[in-house]
């Protein structure tokens, strides 16, 4: 059944496909505009009862501050594998590891595991059955403990604040 309370369920994918439609086209004419809104309007109202229910983000200005952190880590990040990639074998300590999860719900996982996996010389293995530890392989290890402190504290409790879980 559709809310009635919202004609759009999904407003950032109808602006998004409404956009991905009149770039589609070869040149912008009223008649596309109007057709690519009522297509926006629709799939999303069509569609959105078989999608899986994620949470919704609840602090907006923490997500903004979570997406800056992460693109400066992603840029140390890539002097440091580029450091340890050219500079001697010895430097390297690969190790698997596996991180504890307190965050709940497949989405905020996913938003982790892919965080940690778009930092170089880390990646994200694999997520246990039960959504409670998250493996990973990391290109450098000293401080197995610390290392998880930090993705702990560096990643997944703003998660925990954005999504409220």
């Amino acid at each position: 059944m559709i809310p009635s309370s919202r004609l759009f369920p999904t407003p950032v994918l109808s602006l998004l496909l409404w956009a991905l439609w009149i770039l589609l086209q070869n040149g912008f004419s009223i008649g596309h505009a109007i057709l690519g809104a009522f297509l926006a309007t629709v799939i999303p109202l069509a569609t959105y009862r078989f999608w899986n229910r994620q949470p919704d983000i609840q602090r907006p200005g923490k997500l903004l501050r979570y997406m800056v952190i992460v693109a400066w880590d992603i840029l140390l990040a890539n002097i440091e594998v580029a450091k340890l990639i050219l500079g001697p074998q010895r430097k390297l300590k690969p190790a698997f590891i596996e991180v504890p999860l307190d965050l709940v719900g497949d989405f905020p996982i996913t938003i982790l595991a892919s965080t940690i996996t778009l930092t170089p010389g880390t990646v994200s293995a694999n997520v246990s059955e039960d959504r409670r530890h998250l493996l990973l392989h990391c290109l450098r290890v000293e401080d197995e403990k610390a290392l998880i402190q930090e993705i702990k504290t560096r990643y997944e409790a703003p998660l925990k604040e954005i999504f409220q879980c």
